[in-house]
């Protein structure tokens, strides 16, 4: 009887902490996922500390991809897209947030926080944490008739759309044997509708250098550089539905490293959007196509004995992106040759992507490369050792490359709740 009465306990109180476990709440797992972007993850986990962030997208309950674009005045518009995974792997929300270009960083990562909230509302209800969210939906009611008076009238703005910039940088540096200047000034003027796109910008720059070293017989040499150069640019883009844009781009250029003393471009360009232009956060394909007319005068003779001309050249220009759960990617392909000789062209692919292959494991990778065959600008004659070295003159190179990949494995704990900045603002030398 004793035994029979210990083994009902026994029973009794295995049910009870198995119906307590089951009680227990099991918290939200979230990845966020802005590599394309900004965002301050610090600031996100101290902000919201009711759901696990996890690090690994495949073990998350929700996959935050967030993506960004620039408006036309000047400030951002975040993409967030909700992606349902586990039991809520049918859920899919997309939210949009814009920035006022003058926006600070703890401006910009206060109005994150607040989306992200709101597109985590439903998963956390679900997950049965309603009891620890505060909402706030009440307008002042004695504003609110203001406010819905000024929603319908039409906005009007002083500006007519226009965005002026101005930009002054330099710096210096030296050493005993080396010194450096350089200033850059940069002015643009945008205008940008859903139906018009016009950008004006012009930069000035100017960098000058000395080198100074001894040479075999004890001479005290010195080398001095002085590269400067400017370019003005104008395109104006007319919207023809989400699929189609048209317009024209015109430039000038002036560059005494490129043996260019003044160079003047104009032409139209089509573009196609194979994915409507609206999808441009996640995915992005457009194929262009245009025609200029250049003429160049130059400080010394060409190669080919010029000392100006006027040429006519095409274009066409391909460029894929992608953001999505998996990782970024994109990749672009330019062709350029000239109506009088169709051998004087440049072709050039480029590429980049993060892939997130599964788990903690991930790829990178970045490439450059280019066949260069329209040179027409560099200077006869050969170039001197010093000129070489102190990149005083561009040389003649048939084609360009450079590139970089990694490869990156995490495994451990999943977990990315905790905030500790301690000793952040110590240099370590070990």
């Amino acid at each position: 009887m004793r035994k029979l009465l210990v083994l009902s306990m026994f029973l009794l109180l295995t049910g009870y902490v198995s119906f307590s476990q089951n009680l227990k709440k099991e918290r939200l797992k979230v990845f966020v996922d802005c590599n394309s972007t900004y965002c301050d993850l610090t600031f996100i986990r101290t902000e919201i500390n009711i759901v696990d962030f996890v690090l690994d997208r495949i073990a998350s309950d929700v996959h935050v991809l967030i993506t960004s674009q620039q408006l036309g005045s000047g400030g951002t518009q975040y993409q967030m897209i909700f992606f349902g995974q586990q039991s809520f792997r049918n859920n899919i929300d997309t939210l949009l947030c814009n920035t006022p270009p003058n926006a600070t960083t703890s401006e910009i990562r206060d109005l994150q926080v607040q989306y992200i909230k709101v597109g985590l509302l439903a998963y956390v209800t679900k997950k049965g944490y309603a009891e620890e969210v505060t909402l706030g939906m009440k307008q002042n009611t004695a504003d609110s008739s203001k406010k819905i008076e000024a929603s319908n009238q039409t906005t009007t703005d002083k500006w007519n759309y226009w965005v002026y910039r101005a930009n002054v940088n330099g710096n210096f540096s030296a050493d005993q044997n080396y010194k450096s200047n350089r200033v850059n000034v940069n002015l643009s003027a945008n205008r940008i509708t859903d139906k018009w796109k016009l950008n004006v910008r012009l930069n000035a720059n100017r960098n000058n250098s000395t080198f100074t070293y001894e040479d075999a017989s004890g001479t005290i040499e010195k080398i001095k550089v002085n590269n400067s150069g400017w370019n003005a640019y104008n395109r104006l883009v007319k919207s023809m539905g989400q699929h189609w844009s048209v317009g024209y781009e015109a430039s000038a250029f002036n560059s005494i490293f490129s043996n260019m003393k003044s160079s003047f471009t104009a032409g139209p360009v089509i573009e196609y959007a194979v994915f409507p232009y609206k999808e441009v956060n996640t995915k992005f394909f457009t194929i262009q196509y245009g025609f200029n007319f250049v003429h160049n005068n130059y400080y010394d003779t060409t190669l080919f004995l010029k000392k100006s001309e006027s040429r006519g050249y095409q274009y066409i220009n391909a460029n894929l992106s992608f953001n999505q759960k998996w990782g970024t990617f994109s990749t672009g392909v330019n062709y350029l040759s000239y109506f009088h000789d169709l051998k004087v062209n440049n072709f050039n692919v480029s590429m980049n992507a993060e892939i997130r292959i599964t788990g903690g494991l991930s790829f990178n990778m970045y490439a450059f490369g280019g066949l260069v065959h329209d040179q027409l600008y560099l200077p006869k004659g050969n170039a001197s050792i010093s000129d070489v070295l102190a990149r005083r003159r561009q040389l003649a190179s048939d084609f360009n490359f450079y590139t970089g990949f990694g490869i990156s494995y995490r495994f451990g704990s999943m977990l990315n709740n905790f905030v500790n900045p301690r000793l952040d603002g110590v240099n370590n030398f070990f």
